[in-house]
C-alpha cells in the first residue's frame, strides 16, 4: 500500500475523531464551562499558576507529553507489522489516550490544579494516595535518570544537535521576557525566535560538538549531570521564564520540520511511488515477544501514556487560562501525537525503504532494506538504531526536496535532542508538584519546600542513574519494566477519573471505565509476563519490583472500585 493513503487515511480519522468525540467529552461528559475559573486565575501567582493563551498551552502541553515516546515507541512495534501498529495508534489515541488526557486535565482543573495522586486523595482516599505516589514516583524518578541518559546518547549519536539544542535556553529566555510576560508582539517575535532556532540547526550541522570523559567521568556520564543540573534549575524557574516559551518554540520547530517531512512524502510519493517496505503482519518476529499483550506497552505515547497524566494533572491545569481550551490542549495535543506516531511509522517503513546503508556497505532498497534493519528482535535492537531508522527515513523523503541528507538528518537529530529536553524539565519539575503534595499531608513540612522538593527529585534520580557506575547508565536497570508500569499509571489515572464522573451521576463514567478496563487488563497480563521473564532470567531485583508495583496497582484498583460503587463526592 502507498504509505500517502495510510497517512491521510490516518489523519483524517484523527481530526474527525477531534471534531466529534473530543467535542462530545468536552460538552456532555465534562459540561465544560468558560466562565468557571481556571487554577491559573483562582491561584495565580506569576510562579507556577499562570493563565496562558491556549496556542502558548498547547506547545508547551504537546512537547511536554510526547518527548521521544511517539518516536521510540512505534519504531519497536512496527516489528509486529504495520498494520497492528496503525490500527493501534488511530483507535488508541481516539478512545483511550485523548480520553485519558482530557478527563486527567478536567480533574485536576476542577481540584485546584492539584495533581492526580493528590486528586485520588478526595476521591478515593489517602491510602490510594500513599499507594499512587509509590507509583508515580517510582516512574518519574526512572522518567529523569533514563532521559539525561537518553539526551547524552542523542548528542553522543548526532553531535550536530548539541549546539542547536543548548542555544534554544538564550533564545526561549529572550521570548519570556519580551513577548510571553508583556503579552505582545508574539507572533513577530515567535518569528524571530524559530528562525534563530533554524539557524542554530545549520550551526550544528556545521560545526558538530563531541566532548570526552573528564576526570574519568565517560561523557555520557558528564552529559548527564549537566543535564540534572539543568533540570533543576529550568524546575525552579518561573514557567514563563524558560518552561513555557522553550516548549512552544519546539513545537513550532516540530511543525516547521514535519510540514517538510510531509511535503518529501508527497513529493516522493507521486514522482517515485512510495510503498510500505515493511510487511502488513508479523505477529512472530524472530527473538521478539508475543504481540499480546507487549504490542500495547511498547507503543504507549502515540495511543496512551500513564506519563500524560502527570503533566495534564501538573503543568498544564495550572496555566490553562479557560476550560473552553481544555478539548483542544488536552484532547488535542494526543490526536496530535497519534499523527506524529503515524509519520514515524511510515519513516521507518516507507523512507527506510527508500535508501538504507547495510553493515557491509551496500544501498538497500524496498522489503530487503526492511529486513536488513528489522529482520530480528536483536538487530532492531538498542536506542541508537531506533532513532537512526527514524532519521535515515525521514532524511530520505526530505531529499527529494533539494535537501541534503546531512541537513535532513541533523533537523530531525535536534527536534528529536529538544522534544528529550522538554520531556526532562516537565518530569522534573511534575516530581517537585508530587513531592511537594506529598509532604504537605505530613509533619514534614519543609519537604514541600520547592528546593527540597526539586533537590529530592534531582539527587534521587542521579543516585540512579550512577548506581552502576560512573556512566550514568544505571537507569537502564529498571528501564525493561517501564513500559508496563506507565501503562498501569494510565489505568490507573483512568480510574480518578472514573470515580470523579460516577460521583456526578448517569453513565458518563463508562467512557473512562471501558478503556481504564481494557488499559488494566492489558498492562497486567504484560507486568506478569515480565515477572516470569525476569524470574527465568534470574533477575531477582527487576522480579521484586515488578511483583511490588503489581501488588499496589491491584490494592488501588481494588480502593477505587469499593470507592465508586459508593459513590463519594467528588473534587
Amino acid at each position: 500500500m502507498n504509505a500517502l493513503i495510510v497517512l491521510v487515511g490516518a489523519g483524517a480519522c484523527l481530526w474527525i475523531a477531534y471534531l466529534t468525540y473530543g467535542t462530545f467529552l468536552a460538552t456532555k461528559i465534562f459540561n465544560v464551562d468558560p466562565s468557571r475559573p481556571t487554577p491559573a486565575h483562582q491561584l495565580k501567582d506569576g510562579q507556577e499558576y499562570v493563565p496562558s493563551k491556549k496556542q502558548i498551552m498547547f506547545g508547551h502541553h504537546f512537547t511536554s507529553i510526547a518527548g521521544t515516546g511517539p518516536i521510540v515507541g512505534p519504531a519497536i512495534g512496527v516489528i509486529w507489522g504495520w498494520v497492528p501498529a496503525i490500527i493501534w495508534i488511530v483507535l488508541g489515541s481516539i478512545f483511550m489516550g485523548a480520553v485519558h488526557d482530557f478527563s486527567t486535565l478536567m480533574v485536576s482543573l476542577r481540584n485546584k490544579g492539584k495533581s492526580i495522586v493528590d486528586c485520588a486523595n478526595h476521591l478515593i482516599n489517602h491510602r490510594v494516595k500513599t499507594m499512587f505516589f509509590m507509583v508515580v514516583f517510582l516512574a518519574l524518578l526512572i522518567v529523569i535518570a533514563i532521559f539525561g541518559l537518553v539526551i547524552a546518547l542523542i548528542f553522543a549519536q548526532f553531535p550536530q544537535s548539541v549546539i542547536p539544542v543548548w542555544l534554544e535556553i538564550p533564545i526561549a529566555i529572550a521570548l519570556g521576557a519580551y513577548a510571553f510576560k508583556a503579552d505582545k508582539h508574539i507572533k513577530r517575535y515567535t518569528l524571530i525566535a524559530v528562525s534563530l532556532m533554524f539557524i542554530t540547526v545549520l550551526l550544528g550541522a556545521l560545526y558538530p560538538l563531541s566532548i570526552g570523559s573528564v576526570f574519568g567521568i565517560p561523557s555520557t556520564g558528564v552529559w548527564t549531570i549537566i543535564l540534572l543540573v539543568y533540570a533543576f534549575i529550568a524546575s525552579v524557574l518561573p514557567v514563563t521564564t524558560l518552561l513555557q516559551p522553550r516548549d512552544y518554540i519546539n513545537a513550532w520547530q516540530l511543525y516547521i520540520t514535519l510540514g517538510i517531512v510531509i511535503v518529501g512524502m508527497v513529493v516522493t510519493s507521486v514522482v517515485k511511488g512510495l510503498p510500505m517496505a515493511a510487511p502488513a503482519f508479523q505477529l512472530h518476529p524472530v527473538g521478539a515477544p508475543s504481540m499480546w499483550p507487549f504490542l500495547f506497552i511498547t507503543i504507549a505515547c502515540g495511543a496512551i501514556s500513564g506519563f500524560h497524566s502527570l503533566i495534564c494533572s501538573g503543568t498544564t491545569s495550572k496555566q490553562l487560562n479557560s476550560e473552553s481550551d481544555a478539548q483542544f490542549v488536552g484532547y488535542g495535543a494526543m490526536v496530535t501525537e497519534g499523527f506524529l506516531a503515524v509519520i514515524v511509522i511510515i519513516a521507518v517503513t516507507a523512507g527506510l525503504g527508500l535508501a538504507y546503508t547495510s553493515d557491509s556497505g551496500a544501498i538497500l532498497t524496498g522489503a530487503s532494506a526492511w529486513q536488513a534493519h528489522y529482520g530480528t528482535w536483536m538487530a532492531s535492537a538498542g536506542l541508537g538504531s531506533k532513532l537512526s531508522a527514524v532519521v535515515t527515513g525521514c532524511a530520505n523523503m526530505m531529499a527529494i526536496l533539494g535537501i541534503p541528507m546531512w541537513l535532513g538528518q541533523a533537523l530531525i537529530g535536534v527536534f528529536i535532542a529538544s522534544f528529550a529536553g522538554t520531556t526532562l524539565d516537565s518530569a522534573t519539575r511534575v516530581q517537585r508538584y508530587v513531592i511537594s503534595e506529598f509532604f504537605q499531608g505530613t509533619s514534614f513540612k519543609w519537604g514541600a519546600n520547592k528546593y527540597v522538593a526539586t533537590g529530592i527529585a534531582v539527587i534521587t534520580a542521579a543516585i540512579l542513574a550512577f548506581s552502576s557506575g560512573a556512566d550514568g547508565k544505571g537507569a537502564l536497570v529498571l528501564w525493561p519494566m517501564f513500559g508496563a508500569v506507565n501503562q498501569l499509571l494510565g489505568g490507573l489515572a483512568l480510574l480518578v477519573a472514573t470515580a470523579y464522573l460516577k460521583s456526578k451521576g448517569g453513565l458518563k463514567w463508562l467512557v473512562t471505565a471501558i478503556p481504564c478496563a481494557i488499559i488494566m487488563v492489558v498492562t497486567l497480563w504484560a507486568s506478569f509476563e515480565n515477572v516470569c521473564i525476569f524470574m527465568k532470567g534470574d533477575n531477582h531485583f527487576l522480579t521484586v519490583v515488578n511483583c511490588v508495583i503489581l501488588i499496589l496497582s491491584i490494592a488501588i484498583s481494588i480502593e477505587a472500585i469499593i470507592s465508586i460503587k459508593r459513590k463519594k463526592t467528588g473534587c
